[in-house]
C-alpha cells in the first residue's frame, strides 16, 4: 500500500474545533501538506493567529467563527466555504466538550450541551459535507475524532454522558458507512479514537489532581500524535478505508 497525500493538494478541508489542541494540530498538518483548510471555532482569533504562522506553507488556513452548538452557524460555515474557498473534500469532526458532572445528581443542561456538540453538531456537519460532496461528485473523506471512551467506559469520576456521546460516534461511523454503501458513494468514513491526550480539555484545576498530573506527564498522547493518525488515514489509496484507528499511549491505564 502506497501512502500519499498528493490527491488532497489544493483541495478543501473543514476542521471543527480548530482553535487549539487536536483540531489545531490537524489543521496545521493539513496546511503543511498543501490542503486549503477552513477552521471552525468560537475563538476564531486563535485560528487566525495559527494561520499567520503557516503563511509560508503549501496550503492555506482560513478562520471562520462558528458556535458548533448552533445549527445555523454550522450551515453558514459550509455555505461560506463553498462560496469563498470551494467545495469541501475533507471533513474532520473534531469539536467536542466534556462537562464534569454526574448521572446521579448531574446538571441536565450540561448533559444537553455535551450531546449537542459531541453528537448532534457532528451529524449536522457530516450531513452538510456529504450534500456538497454528492452535488460536486467528490470522493471525499469524513473523519470523526472519537475516543477510547467510545469503546469502553473508563473508571473516571464525573464522566456523566461523555462516554455515551462517544459510543454514539462509534455507532454513527458504522451507520454512515452503511448509508454510503447503499448509495454506492465513494466517500470514506473513519473514526479515530485516541486515549488520553494532553489538550486544553483538561483545565488547570483538573490538572492539579495528583492522578491526572501523573497521567498527563507519563501516560498521555500529544495533539500531534492524533494529527499523525489523521495524516495516515488520509494518505491511504482510494480503495482503502480505515474504518477505526485507535491510538493509545504506552502504559495507558484502563
Amino acid at each position: 500500500m502506497v501512502l500519499s497525500m498528493e490527491r488532497w493538494v489544493g483541495k478543501v478541508a473543514i476542521v471543527t474545533g480548530a482553535s487549539s489542541g487536536i483540531g489545531a494540530a490537524i489543521a496545521q498538518r493539513l496546511v503543511e501538506n498543501g490542503v486549503i483548510v477552513v477552521g471552525l471555532a468560537r475563538r476564531s482569533e486563535a485560528i487566525e493567529k495559527l494561520a499567520r504562522t503557516l503563511s509560508d506553507k503549501k496550503g492555506k488556513l482560513y478562520a471562520v467563527k462558528a458556535d458548533l452548538s448552533k445549527e445555523e452557524d454550522i450551515k453558514n460555515a459550509f455555505k461560506w466555504t463553498s462560496e469563498n474557498v470551494g467545495p469541501v473534500h475533507i471533513l474532520v469532526n473534531n469539536a467536542g466538550i466534556r462537562n464534569r458532572t454526574s448521572l446521579i445528581d448531574g446538571d441536565s443542561e450540561k448533559w444537553r450541551a455535551t450531546l449537542n456538540v459531541n453528537v448532534i453538531a457532528l451529524c449536522i456537519a457530516t450531513r452538510e459535507a456529504i450534500r456538497i460532496m454528492r452535488k460536486n461528485d467528490i470522493d471525499g473523506h469524513i473523519i470523526h475524532i472519537n475516543s477510547v471512551a467510545g469503546h469502553k467506559v473508563p473508571n473516571i469520576p464525573n464522566l456523566d454522558v461523555y462516554s455515551a456521546s462517544k459510543y454514539a460516534v462509534t455507532s454513527l461511523t458504522e451507520t454512515l458507512r452503511q448509508e454510503i454503501n447503499a448509495l454506492k458513494l465513494k466517500i470514506k468514513i473513519t473514526s479515530i479514537s485516541p486515549g488520553v491526550v494532553d489538550t486544553p480539555i483538561f483545565d488547570e484545576a483538573y490538572r492539579q489532581k495528583e492522578t491526572i498530573k501523573e497521567t498527563l506527564a507519563n501516560r498521555s498522547l500529544r495533539a500531534e500524535d492524533i494529527a499523525d493518525g489523521t495524516h495516515y488515514v488520509l494518505s491511504t489509496p482510494p480503495h482503502v478505508q480505515v474504518h477505526e484507528l485507535m491510538i493509545k499511549p504506552i502504559n495507558e491505564l484502563d
